[in-house]
């Protein structure tokens, strides 16, 4: 992706690994609902389960908001049922883990460490149309927030939904927007 902020989805087909299930997933299976990509470098690794955990313990809030997340790494299916299978943090996922061993969605991303065949921290969420709504990349040692995450989204909902309003710093669902405006300039 040579510009992340609405750039559209490409097209992909890959195997995930979801509730004791290997199932297709593709491009055509994200678009109409909100989702967050969130790749990852491996499976069995330190900082990786911390962050998908919390991604578990937050997901159904995700899903009430009709987000789907999928996670992804460059391990194959194969490898995240036997990480999920062994480990009690990833055997607490119930989203789509999705197998990249191509790397083709990595690299749709720009998220491939090309000389280690892993991916970066990095986070993408995607709007119903398809299109690229937030970035994040992190080093990697750096772990991510899925509280932070969901706070973002709501931002990103509110904003579709609303034409006309922003979310300032630190806005939280319920918090007061702005809506950009002569009035405004030079006031905040």
């Amino acid at each position: 992706m040579s510009r992340y902020i609405n750039a559209e989805l490409k097209p992909f087909k890959a195997k995930a690994y979801l509730n004791g299930d290997f199932v297709d997933v593709s491009e055509t299976d994200v678009k109409g609902k909100w989702a967050v990509f969130f790749f990852y470098p491996a499976d069995f690794t330190f900082v990786c389960p911390t962050e998908l955990g919390d991604l578990a313990d937050n997901y159904q809030e995700f899903k009430q908001m009709g987000v789907e997340i999928y996670s992804v790494s460059t391990d194959t299916h194969f490898t995240h049922k036997a990480w999920h299978d062994s480990s009690g943090t990833i055997g607490k996922i119930q989203f789509p883990m999705i197998g990249d061993p191509t790397g083709t969605i990595t690299r749709n991303f720009d998220v491939m460490i090309e000389e280690e065949g892993i991916a970066d921290r990095g986070t993408f969420v995607i709007d119903p149309e398809g299109r690229v709504q937030i970035v994040e990349i992190t080093a990697g040692g750096i772990g991510r927030d899925a509280q932070e995450l969901l706070r973002k989204v709501k931002a990103a909902q509110y904003v579709a939904a609303h034409p006309g309003e922003v979310c300032p710093a630190k806005w939280k669902e319920g918090d007061q927007t702005l809506a950009p405006s002569l009035d405004l300039v030079g006031k905040i």
